[in-house]
């Protein structure tokens, strides 16, 4: 029987990734808007979303895919 929260994890997954995503296409964007300048220190500190994202992805597949006894 699996239980509720796996469908919560993978969505939180989607969730943090894109926010990962989002913060390392802004970090490549900002200098080309403000004319060289770097990106503020929390985009910065977003980028790890991404990472962290994949992590719970991976570990929603271990869960799911464990076998019931």
């Amino acid at each position: 029987m699996q239980s509720h929260s796996s469908p919560r994890l993978l969505q939180a997954a989607g969730v943090v990734f894109a926010i990962g995503i989002a913060a390392i296409v802004a970090l490549f964007v900002t200098p080309l808007v403000t004319d060289g300048d770097t990106a503020p220190t929390f985009v910065y500190l977003l980028t790890m979303c991404a990472p962290l994202g994949f992590v719970l992805g991976i570990a929603f597949a271990l869960r799911a895919g464990r076998r019931t006894r």
